[in-house]
Parts: C-alpha cells; structure tokens; sequence
C-alpha cells in the first residue's frame, strides 16, 4: 500500500508551466471557519453567560448581510429613465400607455428603494436595542465581547455606506421623480391611492435629505440610557485596534476608519454627556488617525474623508460643530500643496517600493526554508518533540506573516486608488483626439493620473500580491494539518499546564477568577486520561511551577464557538471582576498579576489570529482579491457613457504599460493583471450579484485578450527578429562601430509565456502558446507578403535586399521554431510565393521588366547599370508599402546597418542579383522564368526587329562601295557618310539599336543565370558526390568509382536493409527492403540533377531556332559563289551600317552612345550575325572595320616617312574622326569578345539547325558531355497554330536528337 501511495505521488497533476499568472478564483464553498457554522447555537452547551450575547450577533451578522445585499443594490444601480423611449408627435395619443409601461418599469425599482427604507429603519431600532442590553447596570462591567463589537462595528459601516452611496447616487432621485410623474398621471383612476402617496412621500423625504439614514440612528440610539460608555468603549475599541497591529485583514481596518467619524459625531452630539466626551477619550488621539488618513476607501470607485464628514456633519449636529478642532481639518482637497506632497509618499505605492521589495525577499526566504523543514519533517522519523514543535512553529509564523505582508500590500492598492480619486488630474488629455476630445472624469481619475513610474509600482506589487498568495494556495494541503496541530498545541498548553499554574499560584485564594479561568478550562481542555486524573489532583498537591501536562498533539481545530468563548472569558479576566460594579468598561483595575497579565494579553492576541489562519484559503482570496481596481459605476453614472473603452481599463492599462515599455523585468507579468479579471467577475457574481456586470466584464477581458495577443506577438516577432538581425551582421563590423550597443539586443525572457498551455479567465482555460502560435504564423506570412510587395515597387536591384531579409526572416523563424510550433518556413515562402499555384513568383519576377529596356550593359565589369534617365522608359510600379520597422530588421539602428550592405547592390545587376534569383525561384520555378524571358526574345526578332531590317532593306542603296585606302581616313569617312545616308535618314534606328540592345541584355542575363545555377549546382555536387561515389577526374572530367556497380550511398542502405531483413527477429523484413528500393530512386534523383546542361547554351540553340525562320529572308547567298561586295543586302551589311552610325552620330540627347545604350547592343548585333553565318562576311566588308585598316595603314605610312617616332606618333584628325575611331575600336573589341564567347559555347561546326521537343527542351546536333536535362520541363508557350510552334516543327525535321542522360 505504501508503495502504491508512492508511485502515486510521483505522477504530475500539473503541467510544467510556470505560475506567471495567479490565484485566478479560489473555489469556496459553505461558511468559513471565522464564522460559526452552527450560527453560535452551541455556545449554550458551555452554561456560561453568552446565550443572549449570542443571539444578539447571530441577529447582527444577518442584518450585516441583508445590509451589505441593499448596499450591492444601491452601487450597482443604474438609471432607468435614460433607457426610456421618447414619443413622437405623431404617437401623443399613446401617451398614457407609455405613462403605464414606464410605471411599471420604475415600480420594481422603486420597490427595492422602499425595501431599503424599510431596512434601515429595521436595522437602527435593531441595533439601538442590541445596544442597550449593555446600557443596563449588571452589563455595564464588562461591555460585549471583541466578536460583538466587531458585528457592532459592521452594521454601522453598512449603514454608512447606504447613506453615503444614497447621497451620491444622481441617479436615484431623478428615476423617482419620474417614477412619481407618472404615478400622479395613472393614479387618477385608480381607487384609493392616499396611502401610496404617503408612502411616496416618506420614500420622497428620505432620498431627498441628506445624511437621513445616520439621523434616524441617532434618534433610535438616544432613546437608550447610558449610551454614552458604550460609544466611549467603541471608539477606544477602534483607536486601540488602529494603533496596534492586531486587525490582520485591511477591509477591518477600512471598517474602523469609517466608522470612527460617525461614532465620534454620536458621542459628542449626546445630551447628557457632550462636553465631556473627550475627558475619557484623548482628542489628540482622534486627531492624529483623521490626519493620517484624510482619504477612506470606500467603495471601488468612491471614497470618503474624516474631514469632509465631520464638516459635513456638523450642520445636522450642533455639538459637533462646536469642536472646532475636528471641524477644521482640511479635506482633501483643501490641502496645502506642501501638506499634498507629504501626503502622496505616504499613499503612493512608488514610494514604498524598496520596503515592500525587502518584505517580499525576506517573506520568500523566510516561507520556501520553512516549508522545506515541513517537507523534511515529514519524511525523517524518530523526530524530536521539541524541533518538531519549532518547525511546525516557523511554518505557522510564515503563514501568518504572509497573510499580514498580503493584507498590508492590498490595502495600500485601496488607499492609492482612494487617494487618485481624491485628487484628479489637471492636465489630462483624451487618448483619441478623432474619436472625442472630452475627458471623462474617469480618465482624469485613472488614465490621465497615474505617471509610468507609478504603473510600473502597480505592476510589480500586484505580481507580489498574486505571487505570494499563489505560493500559499499550492501549500494548502500540506500546511492544513500542521497549523491544526499547532494551534490544538498552544491552546491545549495554555489551557492545561499556563492556566492550570495559574490556579495554583496567583488565583489560589480568587474564587471568582478561579472560576473563569476553570470554565476556560472546561471550554477549550482536550483532556487524556492520564491528563484527567492529574486534572483531579492538582489543587490537592503543590508542585513545581516547571512541571507540565504532557499533551497529546492532534490534528483538531477549535471552533468558532470556543473561541469565542475564549476571548470573552479572557476579556472579563482583564476587564476586571463583578465586584467592581461601580467603574465603567475596559478598568484595568483587576487582581491578576502583572506575569500572569501578559501571559493572558499575549494569548488573547493569538486568538484574534486563529480564525484567519484557520479560514487559510478564504483569507488568501480575501487578501488577494484586487476585483474592485475594475469597478466604475459611480463614474459611468456622472459620465454619462454605457460603459468606458480599454484604454481607460486600469487593468489592460498596465498590461499595455507592460507591452509598451519594453522592461524585461516585467514580461513575466504580463499575465497578472488579466487576475483582476477574474476577481472583478467573482465579485460581481457572488457579492455584488449582477449579472450584467459579469457580463461587461467578459466582453473586456474578451477584448483585451486578444490584444494582448497581437501585441505580445508583435513584440515578440519583433524581438526575435532584431536577434536574428544582430546575428547577421558582421563581427567585425560590430566591433569597429562606436555605437555597438545600438546592434546588441539585450536579452528578453519571453520563455515563460511559450509554456503557458493553460491560462485561466473567467472559468476558462487558455491555450497562449497556441493563439501567440497562430498569430506568429500569419506575421510571418504577412512580413513574406510586405517584402514581396517592396520589392515589386522597386527595380530588379533589390533582389539582393529581399533575399538578405528573407534569411533573416528564416533566422528568426528558426529562434522562434526552438520554442513554439509554427509551420515550416519553406511551406510558408512557397505559399507567399505562389510556388503552388500557376502563378507563382516567377511570374512575378518576369513582371521586373525594366531591366532590359531601362539597364545598360558594362562588359569590363559584367555588371548591367540603370541608363540615363533621358533615355529611360517610363515605368509604372506600386506605391512602396508602408510598415513596421520589425518587418524589416527589427529595430531602426539594425535597419541602417543592414541598409548599408543592401545599398551596395542596389545601383546595379549582376551575378549576385542572379544568385539570389536563383535560390528564391529554385528548381521548380526558374523554368517559367526562362520560358518568359526565351519569348520576349522570339518577340523582339519577329516582332520589332523583322519590320526594321525589312525597312532598312528597302532603303538599301544597289551598290555600296568600300573607299580605297588612297583616299585616307578622312575621304573614306566622307564617301562611307555619304553611301551611308539610307541609314542616318531611317527613323527608326534608335528603336532598332534598343531592339538589338534588349537582345544583347537578355543573353548576357542568360549568362548571368547559367553562372549562378553553375555555382549552385557546384556546391550541391560537392555535397553528395561522396555519398554517389563521383571523384574529381583528370581535365576537370567527373570520374566514377570503378570497382563498384553502386553508389555508396546505395550500398550502405542495401547492406543494412538486407542484414535486417535476415535477422531472425526482424518483424517487417518488408519494410527494410522498400527501404531499400527508395535508397535506390534516391540516389538516381540525385545523379540526375547533377547531370545538367547549360542555359546559356541553351538560349543561344533557341535564338539559334527562331533566326532560322528569317535565314533565307535576311541572308542573300551569291549566285556565282563568291561573295558579293557591293550589291550584298544581307543582314550583316545592315548591322554594319547601324554600328557606323552609332560609333558617330549622336543618338541620344543624354550623352554618348555607349553611356547611354551601353555594351548589349554588340551583344545583340554580333549574335545574330554569328547564327545567321555572316561572322567572316560582317568582319571582312563591315565598314568601322575597312575605316580603321584605313587608319592603322594610314599611321604606318605615316610612321615610316617621319622616321622621328618620339616626336610624330601619328597623323592628326579633328576632334570628330577621333572620337569615331575611338568608338569604332571600343566596338571591334566588344564584337571580338561576344564572338569568341560565342563560338565557345555554340560552335557552328556543322549546326546548320536545332531541334526543340514539344516539353521545350533542345536537342543540339553537336553532341556534348552533359546534356541539358534540367530544362526538360520547360513549358511550350503558345498553341498548335503559333508561329512559334510552327518554327519548333519546320526544323524538327531535318534536326538529329541527342539521346537524354
């Protein structure tokens, strides 16, 4: 059995999050242990003089509920009269059915006003007649019990607070004067009305005086003779219980500090006795409590001031009106500012911080090491009595400080809420000037009135408040049985072995005291057999005063009624005895010594503790209840609004301040204050009893929390992503900045809030990690769509920035994925991307088309830079999409940093642009990327460059004749110009030099492209080529392993799969063999992207294919076999005189040519001339070519006649001829470098045409090593009937295939 209760005790009821959050609503049933459960009933048993003192508290306790139900009635009310509809013009002669139906709407209100009338009339002849039991001369010795008087105390609160909230609430007295209007209208009718009209009258004269309900109990307490000692006693009650540290919960001392002023008003305002009043009662007393606590919580959202009352007061009092010392202390807002300013660090919890932090540590300490002795105690055996006792000790005393530290730090919460709505603030402004430029009184008293500083010291003494009463709730059950064990402890040694010498000593000769201290005895003694029979025998014998009864420790409480008893016995100890007749209540003129005094003092203390320890969750809920911070019924009625929005919530206002702040130190508490929550529904259900206010507070925590959700996970996505951001950045870059901890994110615990799987409000359990999940998911989507959507409103340039910002995206996904469960960034790129749609990114990248027409190309730095913006297409673009700066890297500092990198590559493209189109696209999508870009370039030659070549075909001269070299550099300049003139005076030449430049640019970005998907493909190869078994090889040749028909990576998997397969205890030897299998698909997928082809190669066979198509149109074979000189019009000769006019004449109005088109227009021209076989035809007739032989023979002439080659380096030119020989050169060498580079990568050896198969991959004649197999996917553009696809079909059939790898 001990072993099963063992392994019990090992399982984990709980989760292992963190307690972050509270107490959230401590579950109570039936009556605590501080009240009796048998309603005193059992006090009779004991046969001493409480049964009439019982029943007077059982008859106070059930006014002081009834009281506190009329009390919930009154602050919850509500105006009806606002709600009434108001009737047209057209509807007057429904009047009085609207007079009717309002009647009785109002008639069930007014009810309960007149039920509160008829109370506190009940309840004053009630409690005047309990007081007078202790006006007659047998009671006047001793006075009630510390229990009475306490009830005594409460019935006057209530009463208070009914007077108070009738004078306050506007609401009340403008609902019965319409309740009355409309009775006077439908009354008319109704027979015999004179006494509801009395009625109405009395309810009229009662709303409508001020201060009516405390007027009638001074009538009703007047009529009692000697009343004036009872008062006496009450307020000395009051003064000494505030003076002292004897009252553990705040709401008791809230209740003396209210009811005080009133006490004091009825004694001085007696008839017999006024003057006399402060001869027993020290005024400077009384002075000092009104000036410590000018401001009194008294309901959530209202207070009351000593001050104000007694001024107040003093019209309807006479006497008190004469003491002037009490009338003339300032009210709180009559305050000097000096005397204010002291004032507030004695209510602002800010000021009290380092003591209460101090308390909180030594409490914690003080708590865990007491509770880890219990927890130890437990376990050992054979423990001795006397450290047993001292640890069951410590464990009590810690509960009771803690209960002492939580009663303490609540009350201060009340005080400062009272303080703030004492004084509102002066300079407050509305939270949203578009919605309402008003200020509520509300927000003057809430949002506008507390400063940062102040809510942060909110924030952290509600977190101590709901952390220490959470590390008491969990040691409930561990703690129960032991305070039992002590308090039957201290109890039963007082009763049995301190008493008893008592007995024996001091009171030996007392009858009278002997007699109480023996029913003190008889009441409480847990008396043993052995125990009875010393019982018997010790007044007979004398022993020493160290000897004890030894006392059987058992886990038993004593009750309510024992104590109670208790404590009047003591009471009466102290008091004095009935000999004394003739002195009034509390002399201290008794006939116990001073030893046995303190002994009975010190334990009547401890019995004023015993019911709250043993009420141990009904006290933690109480002291740890903060439900009243959400309370505004007072200021909904004065500012007129249904209810009032978050922002001027207190509670969500400190998780805002959480949120905003950015104080690491707070995040963990960013859940305590959804607590208040929790204890506002609980006091609105079970103390206040409405309904609807259960309900608002719902729909505010509904609200609340789900922007506690957004905005936690925006800073929490933001923080990570400024983590990620600082890990990009590079080191040493870091370390030379002088601003290094502007890059340096410090570290922030949201750890604790990841593991919160169970948050509970209202009744309801809460998975936060899962909604902070799907929130962080759609961040992630929505940061991926804003980069995209930046990116498409910038040019192409930007690529690297959006790839460099993605990484970091994937960075801080990875941090986050560590912690929580998000979904794959993959999928989540994909889906933004569109990668598993037909419209995927690609598309969208192909839709950056202003690189072709708007970029020129830099052959010496391979890199394409933006033209002038003379000669730039205009080019519509979305509007730059706005956001966060945590969409970009997470803070300002890390964006300027990160911008900084990005810059660097935003002015051109080239191959790291290309890189990182290839790695966003991937393999998936770069073929529909090709595909676009392949038919953009179709489109240009058949589209825009036919119709020019046509044009320039016609314009033609019939013979064009090269100029001798006789005729020098000069005359052949002027002969080319003039037989030339058919091509300065086409129109449309700057659209055929852009046509040919677009050409040039999309195969130079094919370039670009091949380059980077060979170094990816590179890097992939040099990953996996162990595991396929490939080698390096001589002349750069893949070499494969020739002793193995499998890969190693096959071989392992064959292995093991097939020694499993074959162990004897192998229960699926399937599996192991389709293991296998897959291992095999594996490894060929894998040889197979390694064997790919080029796309540059690829681009050149296609442009190859659609030249095809205009090869007899714009090639004119001779007819003789030899080459035609003069009359050629073939498209070489074109381009020849193209390339004349743009090394000469000026084409653009923003500078040279070649600034303004660039290098691509070489490119362009030089490759259709190569595919259409004219290269050694353009190179021998081409006329900058024949110009500049002219030149270089011109030169040498002219070199070897001047014999003096250092002082004559060469013929002299004007200015213009120079720069045409300068443009002429630069655009031989560009024609030179586009034909070696084709004739590398696309000889014409016997590739007279190409094949491309209907998926859109070509086929060369020419056989190489790998054969393009990446782009077997590519898509077909166009249908059956294109001219495209008829091209691919008249060249299928003279083209041979090349068998796929």
């Amino acid at each position: 059995m001990e072993e099963a209760v063992a392994a019990l005790s090992t399982f984990a009821l709980e989760g292992n999050q963190p307690d972050i959050q509270g107490l959230a609503v401590t579950l109570l049933t039936g009556k605590n242990a501080s009240q009796s459960p048998l309603d005193y009933e059992d006090v009779a048993a004991y046969q001493l003089q409480l049964t009439e003192d019982s029943k007077s508290i059982n008859q106070l306790n059930v006014l002081v509920e009834q009281g506190n139900e009329m009390v919930s009635i009154l602050y919850t009310y509500r105006s009806c009269v606002k709600a009434l509809p108001q009737l047209p013009d057209s509807m007057k002669q429904s009047q009085a059915d609207l007079y009717l139906e309002t009647y009785q709407v109002l008639d069930i209100e007014i009810g309960r006003l007149r039920d509160i009338q008829r109370w506190q009339t009940t309840a004053a002849s009630k409690l005047a007649g309990n007081m007078q039991k202790f006006c007659r001369p047998e009671r006047r010795i001793n006075g009630p019990t510390v229990t009475h008087m306490w009830c005594i105390l409460k019935l006057l609160d209530v009463l208070l607070q009914l007077d108070h909230l009738k004078n306050a609430k506007a609401s009340i007295p403008n609902d019965f004067s319409w309740y009355k209007r409309t009775f006077t209208q439908i009354s008319t009718q109704w027979p015999d009305t004179d006494s509801m009209r009395e009625e109405l009258d009395d309810l009229q004269i009662f709303l409508s005086t001020r201060w009516a309900i405390l007027l009638n109990i001074q009538a009703e307490l007047f009529r009692v003779n000697n009343l004036e000692d009872l008062l006496q006693v009450l307020i000395n009650f009051c003064l000494d219980a505030l003076e002292s540290d004897h009252v553990v919960l705040y709401s008791e001392r809230h209740v003396l500090l209210r009811v005080l002023p009133v006490l004091v008003v009825l004694a001085i305002s007696s008839e017999k006795e006024g003057d006399s009043t402060f001869k027993k009662i020290k005024i400077n007393r009384l002075i000092r409590v009104f000036r410590s606590d000018p401001v009194i919580p008294a309901f959530p959202d209202l207070h009351l001031s000593p001050a104000s009352m007694l001024k107040e007061l003093s019209p309807y009092f006479r006497k008190v009106a004469a003491q002037s010392r009490l009338t003339s202390l300032p009210a709180p807002h009559e305050l000097a500012p000096r005397e204010a300013l002291e004032y507030q660090k004695e209510y602002l919890i800010i000021h009290h911080m380092p003591a209460i932090r101090f308390a909180h540590d030594e409490f914690c300490l003080h708590f865990a090491a007491a509770i880890n002795k219990l927890q130890l105690l437990k376990c050992a055996r054979n423990v001795d009595e006397a450290l047993s006792a001292k640890i069951k000790e410590d464990v009590y005393m810690a509960i009771l400080e803690g209960f002492q530290c939580l009663s303490e730090w609540t009350g201060r919460v009340w005080e400062q809420c009272a303080w703030k709505f004492s004084r509102p603030s002066k300079e407050a402004t509305p939270y949203d000037e578009d919605v309402s430029a008003v200020v509520t009184d509300y927000e003057k008293v809430v949002r506008c009135n507390y400063s940062p500083e102040e809510r942060k010291a909110m924030v952290e003494l509600i977190s101590y408040i709901k952390g220490v009463g959470s590390m008491l709730e969990h040691v409930d059950t561990q703690v129960a049985e032991t305070v039992c064990e002590l308090i039957h402890s201290q109890l039963q040694d007082f009763v049995q072995n301190k008493l008893s010498l008592m007995l024996r000593t001091s009171m030996k000769k007392k009858k009278e005291l002997s007699r109480i201290v023996t029913e003190m005895r008889t009441i409480a003694a847990d008396w043993t057999n052995s125990n009875g029979d010393q019982e018997k025998g010790s007044f007979r014998k004398t022993k020493d005063e160290t000897d004890r009864f030894p006392i059987t420790v058992r886990a038993t409480a004593p009750t309510a009624a024992q104590l109670h008893c208790l404590q009047f016995l003591i009471h009466e100890l102290i008091s004095g005895s009935p000999k004394k007749a003739a002195v009034f209540f509390g002399s201290n003129e008794t006939e116990i010594a001073s030893a046995d005094m303190k002994q009975l003092d010190l334990f009547f203390n401890k019995l004023a503790f015993y019911p709250y320890i043993l009420d141990y969750k009904a006290t933690i809920f109480h002291v740890t209840d903060l439900g009243f911070i959400w309370f505004r019924e007072f200021y909904l009625e004065t500012s007129r609004v249904i209810q009032f929005p978050i922002e001027c919530s207190f509670p969500w206002m400190l998780v805002d301040y959480i949120l905003e702040s950015q104080d690491a130190a707070l995040l963990e508490s960013v859940l305590v204050p959804f607590d208040i929550y929790n204890d506002s529904a609980e006091h609105a259900l079970r103390r206040l009893k409405q309904r609807f206010l259960y309900d608002e507070v719902e729909a505010e925590v509904d609200l609340c929390f789900d922007q506690l959700v957004f905005k936690l996970s925006e800073h929490i996505f933001s923080y990570y992503k400024s983590r990620a951001s600082s890990k990009q950045l590079d080191a040493t870059f870091v370390a030379s900045s002088e601003l290094q901890d502007k890059f340096r994110v410090f570290p922030k615990r949201y750890e604790p809030l990841f593991q919160m799987r169970r948050v509970q409000i209202l009744g309801r359990d809460i998975d936060l990690a899962f909604l902070i999940e799907q929130r962080l998911n759609k961040i992630f989507r929505e940061n991926l769509d804003f980069l995209l959507e930046r990116f498409e409103s910038h040019d192409l340039c930007t690529i690297v920035e959006l790839d460099h910002l993605i990484e970091i995206l994937r960075a801080t996904h990875c941090l986050l994925a560590d912690q929580l469960t998000l979904d794959p960034f993959n999928l989540i790129l994909e889906e933004m991307m569109e990668n598993i749609s037909m419209v995927s990114f690609s598309s969208r990248l192909a839709s950056q088309n202003d690189v072709i027409p708007n970029f020129i190309l830099c052959n010496s730095s391979l890199r394409l830079i933006r033209s002038p913006k003379a000669c730039q297409r205009a080019f519509r673009r979305a509007p730059v999409p706005h956001a966060d700066y945590s969409f970009l890297c997470g803070t300002p500092d890390l964006n300027m940093a990160h911008a900084m990198y990005t810059d660097l590559f935003s002015k051109f493209f080239g191959l790291p642009h290309m890189l990182c189109i290839v790695k966003l696209l991937g393999s998936r999508s770069l073929p529909w990327l090709i595909r676009a870009l392949l038919d953009h370039l179709s489109q240009k030659i058949t589209s825009s460059l036919d119709s020019s070549v046509g044009d320039l075909r016609g314009a033609m001269p019939k013979a064009i004749n090269l100029p001798t070299p006789e005729a020098g550099v000069a005359g052949a300049m002027k002969i080319l110009k003039e037989q030339l003139q058919w091509v300065t005076s086409y129109e449309g030449k700057v659209n055929f030099i852009e046509c040919l430049k677009e050409i040039g640019t999309l195969l130079f970005l094919m370039s670009l492209l091949d380059m980077a998907m060979k170094e990816t493909e590179t890097s992939q190869m040099v990953q996996v080529a162990p595991w396929l078994g490939i080698a390096p090889g001589p002349n750069g040749l893949q070499r494969y392993a020739a002793d193995a028909t499998d890969s190693p990576f096959l071989a392992l998997f064959k292995e093991a799969a097939s020694a499993c397969a074959a162990h004897p205890l192998c229960l699926a030897p399937s599996a192991f063999v389709a293991m296998g299998k897959q291992a095999e698909v594996t490894g060929s997928l894998y040889m197979k992207n390694i064997q790919t082809g080029s796309v540059l190669e690829y681009t050149l066979a296609y442009l190859s294919v659609v030249l095809d198509s205009f090869r007899e149109k714009w090639s004119s074979p001779s007819k003789t076999g030899l080459i035609e000189i003069t009359t050629s019009k073939e498209y070489h000769r074109i381009y020849s005189g193209i390339q004349f006019v743009f090394c000469g004449e000026s084409l653009a109005e923003a500078g040279p040519n070649f600034e303004c088109f660039g290098d691509s227009v070489a490119w362009g021209g030089c490759a259709i001339v190569y595919f259409l076989g004219q290269q050694q035809r353009f190179e021998l007739l081409d006329f900058i070519y024949h110009l500049l032989s002219v030149e270089e023979a011109e030169s040498a002439i002219h070199h070897d006649r001047s014999r003096k080659p250092a002082l004559v380096y060469g013929p002299s030119y004007g200015q213009e001829l120079e720069d045409f020989l300068d443009n002429a050169r630069r655009a031989r060498g560009l024609n030179n470098h586009v034909f070696s580079l084709l004739r590398a990568r696309s000889p014409q050896e016997d590739k007279s045409a190409s094949m491309i198969k209907q998926s859109g991959s070509v086929v060369h004649r020419v056989k190489y090593p790998n054969t393009p197999s990446a782009f077997d996917s590519l898509p077909l553009k166009g249908s059956r009937g294109s001219k495209s696809y008829n091209i691919v079909k008249h060249q299928q059939g003279s083209a041979r295939g090349l068998s796929q790898a």
